[in-house]
C-alpha cells in the first residue's frame, strides 16, 4: 500500500525487446491512473510518457480497456507487495499497526502516484470495464488478506469481518482525507483513524 513503486529488473531479466517495452508502458499507465484516474488517462499521452509512438500500442494491447486492465493488476499488486513488507519488516505484535500508520500517513497522502489504487480510484470503478474491475477486486481481495493475517485472532470467526472493515476504513479516510481542501481537516481524517485503527498506546 503506501509509496510502492517497484523495481521489475529481476522479473525482466532474459526478456525479449517486446516484453520490456510492454512492461514499461503498463508501469507507465499504472502511475498515471492513479495520477490522472481511468477516464483521465489517454493512450496518446501514456505512449509518449513511456518514449514511444502512439501506433505501436495496438501491437501490445487488444484495447485501451486492455492496458487498463494490466495498469489496475499492476498498480494492486505494487500496492499488496508493499503492505507485506511493511507488515515483514516490524515485530509480528506490532505489523498491524506498523501496516495502519503506513496507510494513514501523510507520505502516503502526497503519494498518491505511487501508492494505494483502491483509494486513488475506488470511486471511478464502478464505471470501468468487466475486465479492469476484476483485476482490481482481485487486488483488493489480497489486500485483505494481508490485513487479516496481521490480526491477533487469524482465522477465528469474526477475523475477516474485521479486516474487511479495516480495509474499508483506511481507504474511505485517505480518499476522504484527499478529497477536502483543509489540510489540517486533511490530518484529522488520518490522525482519527490511526488511533481508532492501531492506537499508539499498544
Amino acid at each position: 500500500m503506501m509509496t510502492i513503486m517497484g523495481n521489475n529488473s529481476s522479473k525482466l531479466k532474459g526478456a525479449s525487446r517486446k516484453e520490456i517495452t510492454h512492461d514499461r508502458i503498463v508501469e507507465v499507465a499504472a502511475r498515471a491512473i492513479r495520477r490522472s484516474g481511468y477516464d483521465g488517462t489517454g493512450v496518446a499521452d501514456l505512449m509518449k510518457e513511456a518514449g514511444l509512438t502512439h501506433g505501436g500500442f495496438y501491437s501490445h494491447f487488444a484495447s485501451r480497456e486492455a492496458l487498463l486492465a494490466e495498469a489496475a493488476d499492476r498498480a494492486g499488486a505494487e500496492a499488496v507487495a508493499a503492505s507485506t513488507r511493511i507488515a515483514a519488516a516490524a515485530p509480528p505484535e506490532q505489523a498491524l499497526q506498523a501496516l495502519v500508520q503506513a496507510y494513514l500517513s501523510q507520505e502516503h497522502f502526497d503519494s498518491i502516484e505511487t501508492g494505494c489504487p483502491v483509494s486513488a480510484l475506488g470511486s471511478e470503478m464502478p464505471r470501468q470495464a468487466p475486465e479492469v474491475r476484476r483485476a482490481a477486486t482481485r487486488r483488493i481481495k489480497e489486500m485483505i488478506d494481508v490485513v487479516a493475517r496481521q490480526l491477533p485472532d487469524w482465522g477465528q470467526p469474526g477475523a475477516h469481518e474485521k479486516a474487511l472493515m479495516m480495509v474499508a476504513t483506511m481507504v474511505g479516510t485517505m480518499l476522504m482525507a484527499r478529497a477536502v481542501d483543509d489540510p489540517r481537516l486533511s490530518e484529522s481524517f488520518l490522525a482519527a483513524a490511526r488511533e481508532k485503527l492501531a492506537p499508539s498506546g499498544n
